[in-house]
């Protein structure tokens, strides 16, 4: 659905909001929850990554501006196949997805977003305003749903409120072919037989696992698993990489484990 020009362009104090709705005031931000903005919206001193997917330039744009202004690296897609191709390429802390797309529409791309194991929060945001519509986008795997015309400000909230859940939205098990990750009871399975792994070398099968088919690197594993002071040259990760290769991809035709050189290890099926 395209909407008149006029809609998006109204700027003010409190973000891009559309002429259709009020303006939002500008909230109270007390230190504390300064301290929390801060770190929901930039982590490691840049700014969060988000992929917005949506054939109206209007809207796009509207969504890209606000979001460029609120400390976001953004990049932008009016297609569903190639959105979908950016969202399987690289890493993005969120997705925002239109359900009306050319190419292929918004419900292909959650699923074959999902088929790869990746967890990244989806907030779809459409014209279509049945139930069955948003049914279909949550069951397959969407976390969010917003109707237009939207504020911005609300679109932010339901960002925030997605990051502040974190793990929550990790599905539990992960599952990446025919390995299965049960976060809670910290059981690991691979063609149905149990792989028995130590504290550590679950941590990073675990991180691994909920950046599925994305690159992480090593500083980022450093940071994560172990002290964020330890030094980055140490040889840690690569020596407890090789031993969750032995204990889960030793004996299996696949690899699901990776080197990508120069840039780190990706979990993911080939």
């Amino acid at each position: 659905m395209k909407f008149p020009s006029s809609w998006w362009k109204n700027r003010n104090s409190s973000g891009w909001c559309p002429r259709l709705l009020k303006r939002a005031a500008p909230p109270t931000i007390s230190i504390c929850s300064e301290v929390c903005w801060t770190f929901l919206l930039v982590r490691n001193g840049v700014g969060m990554r988000a992929l917005v997917i949506e054939d109206d330039p209007g809207v796009a744009t509207f969504i890209q501006r606000g979001m460029k202004e609120n400390s976001f690296s953004v990049d932008y897609s009016g297609d569903g196949r190639e959105g979908l191709e950016f969202a399987l390429r690289d890493s993005y802390d969120v997705i925002v997805l239109d359900l009306m797309l050319p190419g292929i529409d918004g419900f292909a791309v959650i699923k074959g977003i999902r088929q790869k194991g990746l967890v990244t929060p989806i907030i779809c945001l459409t014209a279509r305003d049945a139930v069955d519509d948003r049914i279909k986008g949550l069951d397959l795997g969407a976390d969010d749903y917003l109707a237009k015309p939207f504020s911005f400000a609300e679109l932010l909230a339901r960002i925030r409120a997605l990051m502040r859940r974190g793990t929550l939205l990790t599905v539990n098990p992960i599952i990446v072919a025919d390995l299965s990750i049960d976060i809670v009871t910290r059981h690991v399975f691979r063609q149905g037989k149990r792989i028995e792994l130590s504290s550590r070398e679950f941590a990073l099968l675990e991180f691994l696992g909920r950046h599925a088919g994305q690159v992480v690197s090593r500083t980022m594993i450093l940071e994560k698993i172990w002290d964020m002071n330890r030094d980055p040259q140490t040889n840690v990760v690569d020596v407890h990489i090789n031993r969750l290769r032995k204990k889960v991809d030793h004996g299996h035709s696949a690899a699901l484990i990776h080197t990508i050189r120069g840039v780190g290890y990706v979990l993911r099926s080939e």
